[in-house]
């Protein structure tokens, strides 16, 4: 379908487009689908205080890897969905964060907990990650065609650096008490889940709303 734009600068997105957006959206699922069936497979890993990549460490490492491979591809696969659609400085900027977290995703991966690169990936996904949906999320609610999403937009924007900001309270109150020591005292397992269920739910948000648009316009 060839792209079509209406006075109120909305479009009708290319085939391609939409494609890009159902894609990201399932990859985002699957990718919580299986971070909620690591709780099922691995119960040995106490949910409190264990991070998410800890799980690389027991039997089911492949279903991390596919998790992070998941939000790598929905990454990347947003950023062609709505690249269209961010008319902003900043919103480009977001893009490049988007892609830049897709990669760290990509990485971690392939490098897990163990390896020495797993550091460097975390380092540019999660921050990467939620900036992008920071910036983003800004940009896209400053769009005439996504006016009636503003304030879901701005929320779910917001809630990655807040979870990514509790986690970190609670890894420095948690080593404090404990004398620096990692253990069931530093309860950064639960903050550490949300921040994932943010990115996705984020992810999945953005990709339904390009979705939507298309259908109406169509």
């Amino acid at each position: 379908m060839d792209r079509v734009t209406y006075k109120d600068g909305t479009a009708v997105a290319p085939h391609q487009t939409l494609l890009a957006a159902r894609l990201s959206f399932a990859a985002g699922a699957a990718s919580l689908f299986c971070l909620a069936i690591l709780h099922v497979l691995s119960p040995e890993f106490d949910t409190s205080w264990r991070m998410v990549s800890e799980y690389a460490l027991g039997n089911f490492g492949w279903v991390l890897s596919l998790m992070f491979v998941t939000q790598a591809l929905s990454c990347v696969a947003l950023f062609f969905a709505i690249k269209s659609q961010v008319r902003t400085v900043g919103g480009r900027i977001g893009l490049f964060f988007l892609l830049a977290a897709g990669v760290g995703m990509a990485m971690a991966s392939v490098f897990d907990v163990t390896h020495n690169l797993h550091g460097l990936s975390a380092l540019i996904g999660i921050p990467g990650i939620s900036i992008a949906e920071l910036i983003l999320g800004v940009s896209l609610s400053r769009n005439p065609a996504w006016s009636s999403k503003r304030r879901l937009l701005l929320w779910t924007a917001n809630l990655p650096w807040i979870s990514l900001v509790l986690m970190v309270i609670m890894l420095f109150i948690g080593l404090s008490q404990s004398g620096g020591t990692f253990g069931p005292g530093v309860l950064i397992g639960w903050p550490n889940r949300l921040l994932i269920v943010a990115y996705c739910g984020w992810l999945m948000l953005i990709a339904w709303q390009i979705n939507q648009l298309y259908r109406q316009k169509s």
